[in-house]
Order: structure tokens, then C-alpha cells, then sequence
């Protein structure tokens, strides 16, 4: 598809809701945050965690970003997160169908970026390159 075609497919595309748009850049803002996308990928690989074994998978992320993140994926039903009665507290994390599906959306991102892997790193080192010559202080 040429970038012609794809501007032209996009402004073809029915005007939508307006809720509806607010709730998809809200989701997109949220999933586009990369501990969001780290979370579901972990959880798509191990199923089920307990969250001391997402903060050690989840490399660098504190534990209040860890619970935050969490937080606004259980609240947009993207994961469940079940409270057992026994001491000390045990609580496991799972993704929902819906962070199921979101996951399944994403993993066209992963084959794109490996796809464009060499592409984007050379593409880099040429915009470092110009900025170099640009602005050689």
C-alpha cells in the first residue's frame, strides 16, 4: 500500500463517535506506554504472576509504576487480579480475553519492528550522521 493510498483509505473512513475516538486514544496513550506493553507481553508468555515475579520480569520498573500500571489495566479489563485468603497475601495477575486480544493486536507490532529492524538502525545512523555534520559543536 503507497502512503497515497493509505491517506486516501484513512480519509475515507467513517466519521466515528466522538466517545468512541476519546476511548481509543485513551487506550492507545495507556498501551502505548511501554511498561503497559512490557506487562501484557510478560503475561502473554507466563499466563499467570504473582507481582513480585512481574517487578523482577518487568526490568527497571518501580514498584509504584508496577502498581499503577497494573491499576489502569485492571480497570480497563485488561487483566484480573484475585486476592488469596492466606498469609501471607497471595495475589496473582492474568490477562483478560480482552488483554488477550490486545496482546494478539501488538504482535503485529513485534514482527514489523523485526521485520524493520536493520532498516530503522540504519536510518538512525544516517539521521546521527547528518546531525553531526549539522551541528559539529
Amino acid at each position: 500500500m503507497t502512503e497515497s493510498s493509505l491517506r486516501e483509505e484513512l480519509q475515507n473512513l467513517p466519521r466515528t463517535d466522538p466517545a468512541l475516538d476519546r476511548l481509543v486514544e485513551e487506550i492507545i496513550g495507556q498501551v502505548a506506554d511501554k511498561w503497559t506493553m512490557l506487562l501484557i507481553e510478560i503475561l502473554t508468555v507466563q499466563e499467570c504472576c504473582r507481582f513480585g515475579e512481574l517487578s523482577r520480569a518487568c526490568t527497571g520498573i518501580s514498584q509504584k509504576m508496577l502498581t499503577q500500571t497494573l491499576r489502569a489495566m485492571e480497570r480497563d479489563g485488561l487483566v484480573t487480579r484475585t486476592v488469596y485468603p492466606v498469609v501471607p497475601p497471595k495475589v496473582e495477575y492474568r490477562l483478560t480475553d480482552l488483554g488477550l486480544g490486545l496482546s494478539k493486536a501488538f504482535c503485529g507490532v513485534w514482527v514489523w519492528a523485526e521485520a524493520n529492524f536493520k532498516k530503522i538502525e540504519q536510518a538512525r545512523s544516517d539521521y546521527a550522521a547528518r546531525a553531526a555534520v549539522q551541528d559539529p559543536s
